[in-house]
């Protein structure tokens, strides 16, 4: 009988400590990598506990307030150019009984190109995969937490990063419409903005932005070319600008062209969502440091110089060799400086045509 109750009394002095031993709390981190941790935070890089071989968790271990607070308002800034910047100056640059069709197919895209995002599109762009396209792991945004994706960014939510990242596939393709004005219908639009989304943006994405994209100069050390994408100078405007050109070559000029004249039909449109894609376009811009932080502050300052310089200088130019300046001028050269790679819009077509005389617009009172 007492045999059989000190095994029984080993056995429970067994289990009882393997549970000690199993609730043991994990270290806490010093208070020099607390320090260090704050440090990181301030500067936008990584923790100490986001290294591979980090024993000791960090007890600044979430998103940084400041950093996502600036991506969530940069996405929305985004968002702001398309809907309603790019709806209104795109609307502006067409007769009046198309402006509705412009406005429709930018409300279009938003909302395709957003469902196609949820669905495979994001994973397709940032999940680990092969060089050219990215896996299924965040399917549906599976896994896409309020914590950090630390492949991309150290202190912004990886639901966060995904929305902002959003605001740039919607925009891209809404870019492509400008080629297509008045020249193709609604159902064809969204047909070839989806094809388009996987035979285009998505793998190009991946190639250029995607941790293990074969272009990646920034993630992968293992790029077979080193390109360095900052705010989509590839992914965005050289995508929509090549394939809006060959839209445009592919339909032809409009029914009527040299026949009838096709001037923009509401410059103050068109100047109005200038000037809201300008304010978006700091969101673009600034907003792809990932942070807070200095890098931000320069690209911040370098939009607005870059935009006043711009417009301004061709508005000059105008004046001086055709007596007055035109809002044309002004929001075209504006945009031009923003987006220099994008030929998506009419602009280099209409600034052509204005200098050349075939078009005549309202000038700028003196």
């Amino acid at each position: 009988m007492m045999i059989k109750i000190t095994v029984v009394t080993l056995v429970m002095l067994t289990a009882a400590g393997s549970s000690v031993l199993a609730q043991t709390p994990t270290p806490s981190p010093s208070l020099e990598q607390r320090v260090s941790d704050l440090e990181a935070y301030l500067n936008n890089s990584a923790r100490g506990a986001d290294g591979a071989n980090a024993t000791t968790p960090s007890n600044v271990s979430g998103p940084g307030p400041g950093h996502n607070a600036w991506l969530m308002t940069s996405a929305l800034l985004v968002l702001f150019m398309t809907l309603p910047g790019l709806a209104l100056f795109y609307g502006g640059l067409v007769r009046q009984k198309n402006v509705l069709s412009i406005l429709a197919q930018c409300l279009g895209i938003a909302g395709l190109v957003t469902i196609l995002w949820w669905a495979i599109g994001y994973s397709l762009v940032f999940a680990h995969g092969c060089s050219f396209f990215g896996g299924t792991r965040f399917a549906f945004l599976r896994g896409v937490t309020a914590a950090p994706n630390t492949d991309y960014s150290y202190w912004v939510s990886h639901n966060v990063f995904a929305m902002y990242q959003l605001m740039f596939a919607i925009i891209t393709p809404a870019l492509i419409i400008g080629s297509v004005a008045e020249r193709m219908k609604f159902s064809a639009v969204m047909l070839i903005v989806g094809l388009w989304m996987f035979l285009v943006y998505f793998p190009l994405a991946h190639m250029v932005w995607g941790i293990d994209g074969l272009m990646n100069g920034v993630w992968n050390p293992n790029a077979r070319i080193r390109a360095i994408d900052f705010a989509g100078g590839t992914v965005v405007h050289m995508s929509s600008g090549w394939s809006a050109l060959l839209l445009c070559l592919f339909l032809g000029p409009r029914l009527g062209f040299r026949k009838e004249i096709m001037a923009p039909h509401s410059m103050v449109l068109c100047m109005v969502g200038t000037g809201m894609l300008w304010v978006g376009w700091y969101g673009f811009n600034a907003g792809s440091a990932l942070g807070a932080d200095g890098i931000a502050a320069n690209a911040f300052m370098t939009t607005t110089l870059a935009t006043a310089v711009a417009s301004f200088t061709w508005a000059a130019l105008e004046w001086l060799l055709r007596g007055k300046p035109s809002v044309l001028g002004f929001s075209a050269a504006l945009l031009s400086s923003l987006r220099p790679a994008d030929l998506s819009m009419p602009t280099v077509p209409l600034l052509s045509a204005c200098w050349r005389g075939r078009f005549r617009f309202s000038p700028v009172p003196n």
